[in-house]
């Protein structure tokens, strides 16, 4: 499973694509992957796999 940090980075790197298609079904498409990448990023059952530095501890807050 990937990192929040990487999906948050495809998800925005799609957005900007689609501002520069001049295809409005592929601006669609490409949006519309970003939303599901947003809504993966943002389901409260997902744990985060982002790298961490070795000397940060896991919270047990989840």
């Amino acid at each position: 499973m990937v990192g929040r940090q990487y999906l948050t980075r495809q998800a925005t790197t799609l957005l900007k694509f689609a501002r520069t298609v001049t295809d409005p079904n592929v601006a669609a498409g490409l949006v519309e992957k970003a939303a599901d990448l947003k809504s993966q990023v943002d389901d409260p059952n997902r744990s985060d796999k982002s790298p961490r530095a070795p000397d940060v501890e896991r919270t047990s807050s989840r």
